[in-house]
């Protein structure tokens, strides 16, 4: 009887998509393999003989990542709880496989799992990890937040989560792991007097790691904040990429036509792709790629404002702010007002990892959204 009722409720809820969340991320999936194509045209040509290198790749991540949103957007958002704790201890685990053999160091960082067949991007699955456990360890309970012990015991998760992702070492996914997890906190009525002793301690633990690494390292940080003074060192890439989106001017060079992404930018297709956006389409083009990411967040807002319960609630402010504060991040580092510390731009920028685990956000929302509309007909 039970799985005859779920079934009727499954085909109910089959009626009930959120087609303005699907075709936003859609928009923006299908302009992020237009994009990077153009962005890594030179750069793939150069070091893979084959042009279309990055597109082909690109294309595929995308089709896995469309499938990902639509597959986990038919599972009941109730049942991802019960992994939550398990998937959290996995990728704890695959942050410890990164100092084995199986880690693979690319630029001086070890940030990817060589499986052979693919490579996985543990940070990148961490923020997931991150959202689940934290909604799952706030809805058992009423006011946890009110208690001492309940704050530091999140606190110690993130704390070993960011210190792991730290080590490889990428700072930039630490802080988003540690700002996605507060985010979290604060939607369930975190205090002021904890928000400003975490920040307090956050700013104290940076300071640590600057003082220990010494003054190369806090050359590196603060580079961006004057990039033309070593414009072919610590600041060669923040240059490019304002030479980039400086000769964009309002309407941009013409789509596929970028100087900058001619071996100048490195990696033109990743974190900087912004970039090449303003020199090819101008302030035109960037002003409507972010009124398409703000009309995303806003429907995501809405989605989780909506949610039928407390878990859905605080799992839709999680992925919500996994979206919002990296296309925030990869804004500020390309216009040089944050250290360039590699934050993806959401759907946009090139990479398997974060396509997948962008899109497995969207696709819990989506299921989220589904069964608010459900329980509003009910």
């Amino acid at each position: 009887m039970k799985i005859r009722k779920f079934n009727r409720t499954l085909r109910k809820t089959s009626k009930y998509n959120d087609f303005i969340l699907i075709f936003l991320t859609l928009i923006l999936i299908v302009f992020g393999v237009i994009m990077v194509f153009s962005a890594s045209y030179y750069s793939a040509l150069s070091k893979y003989g084959d042009a279309y290198h990055f597109l082909i790749r690109d294309g595929v991540f995308a089709v896995i990542g469309i499938a990902a949103m639509l597959g986990v957007s038919r599972i009941p958002y109730r049942v991802l709880r019960k992994f939550a704790f398990p998937f959290l201890a996995a990728v704890v685990f695959m942050l410890l496989l990164l100092f084995t053999p199986l880690g693979k160091t690319v630029n001086g960082a070890t940030r990817w799992l060589d499986l052979k067949i693919i490579t996985v991007m543990p940070g990148e699955f961490a923020k997931l990890a991150v959202i689940l456990f934290t909604a799952s360890y706030l809805t058992n309970g009423r006011d946890k937040l009110k208690k001492a012990g309940s704050v530091i015991w999140l606190m110690l998760v993130g704390g070993l989560i960011a210190g792991l992702i730290m080590l490889q070492p990428n700072m930039s996914t630490a802080v988003t792991v540690v700002l996605i997890m507060g985010s979290i906190m604060f939607v369930e009525g975190l205090s002021w007097k904890w928000i400003g002793s975490l920040l307090a301690i956050g700013g104290a633990a940076g300071a640590a790691i600057i003082i220990k690494e010494g003054g190369y390292k806090l050359q590196r940080i603060t580079s961006f904040l004057h990039p033309f003074d070593d414009p072919m060192g610590d600041g060669y890439q923040v240059v490019q990429g304002l030479l980039a989106m400086g000769s964009g001017g309002l309407f941009g060079v013409g789509l596929g036509k970028s100087m900058q992404k001619n071996l100048y930018l490195p990696e033109p297709q990743n974190d900087f792709i912004l970039a090449i956006i303003g020199e090819e389409l101008g302030f035109i083009g960037i002003a409507a790629l972010m009124v398409v990411y703000m009309l995303l967040i806003w429907r995501c807002i809405n989605i989780t404002l909506n949610a039928p319960d407390r878990f859905s609630m605080l799992l839709g402010s999680g992925v919500t702010a996994m979206i919002a504060i990296q296309v925030l991040f990869n804004i500020a580092i390309v216009t040089s007002s944050m250290p360039p510390t590699g934050v993806i731009l959401p759907f946009i920028s090139y990479g398997g990892n974060a396509m997948l685990v962008c899109c497995i956000g969207i696709g819990i929302l989506l299921n989220i959204s589904h069964y608010s509309k459900l329980d509003r007909e009910e």
